[in-house]
């Protein structure tokens, strides 16, 4: 039984001992528990200082900016919105700014400088918005007036990938890369892209009057030359 005994209180010493251990530990290093937890506590600060006292502020104004400009550019002030669309998406950098860019880049476009549409359609953030396949197309003509077509067609790729099969735009994104590769003379893939949209939009073909079948046959007989 002694044997037991002094088991038990051993046992009960070495529990002491670890305890005793940590204590000391947590001890040693309650300066530096202090310090970051402090830290962690400054760097919550900056974040919700930079939320509430700089972006949502800037945001506002930039918004008030935006507007201002949207009217501009219904009275037919195009120059004049221009340069104020250009301003936000340069000074600011939030959901106003990545808007002012693509409208900047769709008058710019207009105007013919399509380089400088280009940069900006380069700069708007697409990921989650609504006009992202438009803005990629967008980006996809630039490139096309500038005879730059390897990167128009990566651009309408994109932009039919972004816009997931919808029967409204992923057709007509596929019609503008097909007329890509025909100005590259690649008519075998011309013809095949042409096919997939008399296979699976034929409401789009209906619709726009476009005369595939012409297209398909004229593309197929210049690929066999």
């Amino acid at each position: 039984m002694a044997k037991k005994v002094n088991e038990t209180r051993t046992s009960i010493e070495e529990l002491n001992e670890s305890l005793s251990g940590i204590e000391k530990k947590v001890e040693d290093n309650k300066k530096m528990i202090v310090w970051v937890v402090a830290a962690i506590i400054a760097i919550a600060a900056i974040i919700l200082g930079y939320i509430y006292l700089i972006q949502n502020p800037n945001l506002e104004k930039a918004k008030e900016e935006i507007a201002k400009a949207d009217v501009d550019y219904t009275l037919g002030q195009d120059s004049i919105a221009l340069n104020e669309y250009m301003a936000v998406a340069d000074n600011y950098s939030n959901d106003a700014a990545n808007r002012a860019g693509l409208n900047a880049a769709i008058i710019l476009f207009q105007q013919g400088k399509y380089e400088e549409a280009a940069k900006y359609v380069n700069e708007f953030d697409a990921a989650g918005t609504l006009v992202g396949p438009a803005a990629k197309s967008l980006l996809g003509d630039c490139y096309v007036n500038l005879q730059k077509y390897d990167e128009a067609v990566k651009a309408f790729n994109e932009a039919i990938s972004l816009s997931n099969e919808n029967e409204l735009y992923t057709p007509l994104f596929i019609l503008k890369k097909a007329t890509v590769l025909r100005e590259q003379q690649k008519y075998a893939e011309e013809a095949e892209l042409l096919q997939s949209i008399k296979d699976k939009y034929p409401n789009f073909i209906m619709g726009y009057q476009v005369d595939v079948d012409k297209m398909i046959e004229r593309a197929k007989a210049q690929a066999g030359k």
